[in-house]
């Protein structure tokens, strides 16, 4: 289904918002179970990842697990992730944390998500991963 750049994005169905909120939950526990094989399997070939520290292809990221300099412990999706599609792209944001070591020292983060999946030979595959910090949670003090 090829779209103009027009195209508005489609409020997709509760089956399709499952499926890909099915899709981030596996992927999540494949990150966790540290597997490179695993987590290919949810890439497209041309997948990278944007963080503060640029654009890292999907093979820089794999090695990295394959070489143990990056492993995650934990990795919680915190909310029901807003799903959009358009056509045969769909777009998945959600708040994540996750405990991750690299090169022997841990890291603790709460982030927001986005990525980027499209529909190729009938399954969804991400072409892109964007993260960004998410702001504290602001508390109320009382006043003094």
């Amino acid at each position: 289904m090829n779209q103009g750049p027009d195209a508005a994005a489609q409020e997709p169905g509760e089956d399709t918002v499952r499926e890909l909120a099915g899709l981030a939950r596996d992927w999540a526990a494949a990150i966790v179970a540290n597997d490179p094989a695993r987590i290919a399997g949810f890439m497209a070939d041309e997948w990278v990842i944007v963080s503060e520290s640029g654009i890292d292809p999907k093979e820089r990221f794999l090695s990295l697990v394959e070489s143990g300099e990056l492993a995650h412990s934990a990795m919680d999706l915190r909310i029901r992730p807003r799903v959009r599609v358009y056509g045969d792209t769909a777009v998945v944001t959600g708040r994540v944390t996750n405990t991750a070591h690299y090169q022997g020292e841990r890291y603790d983060a709460d982030e927001w998500t986005t990525d980027v999946f499209v529909k190729r030979d009938g399954r969804w595959r991400c072409v892109l991963t964007h993260i960004t910090s998410a702001a504290p949670e602001i508390t109320s003090a009382a006043p003094e």
